[in-house]
């Protein structure tokens, strides 16, 4: 392993170098530079967040040399293949590496989107996979089609010689994915995202539908539920520098409020913010949306990439920030995180139940009841809806109110009880 890791490792890098380290820019080999930045994206508290959105954006051909290669370390590519963090692109080079157990494979399989689907049975490993099989079986966006063709692979799979064992512990982790999907998945999947542009009918009906708010915060600025700091994270910023960005972002917001009747003066504000900040694609994609009006972050929250997604849902503006929720190409994994973040509008957490599609997946459910920011009366609510083991770690959890963790202390018991019952 590489000097440079090891003294990542050991804690032993300087904070600046940390933070070149978390942006990709370290002079090391491609494949040294992604697996420092897993680690810290795993491990690391302080630079993790950075380190997540440098991999999120990180250049498609050397993650594909990663995800293709046997010899990439394991961690490395448990975090590519990871569904919250799985780029579809990728998907056919790790269903290919065998490097990549089958485990992870399975928790892919359960949640994966129409896109993935038809890259699993595209797979001749998928295919002859009993359990990813099973665990696709088991997924909401299965076609009839699909189903019909994992149907037949199973039925062919049986007939057959048995399939070598797997390791104890990997065949463990494929029995608990597939168990979970079969308690998880009890109807079929309705809608799902289009890799095509997004319908301008889509967008026109959303603006004359809210034509009335927008009117009234047309000219409303750019203000992220927890301020433009804890938007990209203060170790984003140069360590010499944190006191010095932190005033400048309290500042500008500071004077959007009282200006907030005064476009011109708002964006010169902005333009000035923009002008200090030192140059970086997160600080881009926050520059770009400084620029736009509410009209405008809109179309962006609805066209936009997840990137831009995962800002414009912090909007404090209401209307902007529900609009990321009825973007064509959210995908679930999406809303799985919006679902825990603390740093949107209540607004927000309330509108993900009203989507049948969302609370179709178990885990915006479960997320919304962990969530401390979920309003108590829709909290409540959802409890219903979850597992054992998740309404005892519920129980637990100090951050939610004492009125979820009663609850959800009773309905473990209650589940506990009918289950010793049987």
């Amino acid at each position: 392993m590489s000097r440079t890791i090891d003294l990542i490792r050991a804690s032993k890098l300087p904070s600046n170098m940390m933070q070149f380290a978390a942006k990709g820019a370290l002079s090391v080999p491609p494949d040294e530079n992604i697996e420092i930045l897993v680690y810290l994206a795993k491990h690391n508290k302080i630079f993790g967040d950075l380190a997540r959105m440098t991999l999120a954006g990180w250049d498609e051909k050397a993650s594909l040399a990663a995800a293709s290669d046997p010899k990439t370390p394991r961690e490395v590519l448990e975090y590519l293949v990871a569904p919250e963090n799985l780029r579809p692109k990728l998907l056919p080079a790790l269903l290919e590496n065998p490097s990549v157990p089958d485990g992870q494979l399975a928790k892919v399989a359960i949640s994966a989107n129409p896109e993935a689907i038809a890259a699993m049975l595209q797979s001749p490993r998928a295919r002859s996979s009993m359990g990813v099989l099973e665990c696709l079986r088991s997924n909401p966006y299965l076609k009839p089609a699909e189903a019909s063709t994992v149907a037949e692979l199973l039925k062919a799979d049986t007939t057959e010689a048995p399939v070598a064992p797997a390791a104890d512990g990997e065949t463990q982790v494929e029995e608990a994915v597939v168990a979970k999907a079969a308690e998880a998945s009890e109807e079929a999947a309705a809608a799902s995202d289009d890799e095509g542009d997004v319908p301008e009918e889509a967008i026109s009906a959303y603006l004359a539908e809210h034509a009335t708010e927008i009117a009234s915060e047309q000219d409303k600025p750019f203000q992220p539920i927890g301020g433009i700091v804890d938007l990209l994270g203060s170790d984003y910023f140069p360590v010499s520098e944190n006191r010095e960005m932190a005033e400048m972002a309290g500042s500008e917001e500071k004077a959007a409020a009282e200006s907030a009747g005064s476009a011109p003066a708002a964006a010169k504000s902005k333009a000035v913010a923009g002008a200090n900040a030192p140059p970086a694609k997160r600080d881009n994609a926050v520059q770009k949306i400084n620029r736009l009006d509410v009209k405008g972050r809109i179309q962006l929250a609805m066209k936009g990439n997840k990137e831009e997604r995962s800002i414009l849902v912090r909007d404090g503006t209401k209307v902007v920030a529900l609009a990321v929720l009825d973007a064509p190409k959210i995908s679930d994994g999406e809303v799985e995180k919006f679902a825990l973040q603390k740093n949107v509008l209540e607004a927000v957490l309330r509108q993900i139940p009203l989507k049948r599609r969302f609370m179709k997946n178990y885990i915006v459910v479960r997320n919304l009841v962990s969530n401390p920011r979920t309003p108590l009366d829709l909290g409540l609510g959802l409890m219903k809806h979850l597992q054992m083991q998740d309404l005892k770690n519920i129980s637990a959890n100090k951050e939610v109110s004492e009125t979820v963790r009663k609850l959800a202390l009773k309905m473990y018991k209650q589940k506990l009880d009918s289950a010793n019952k049987k």
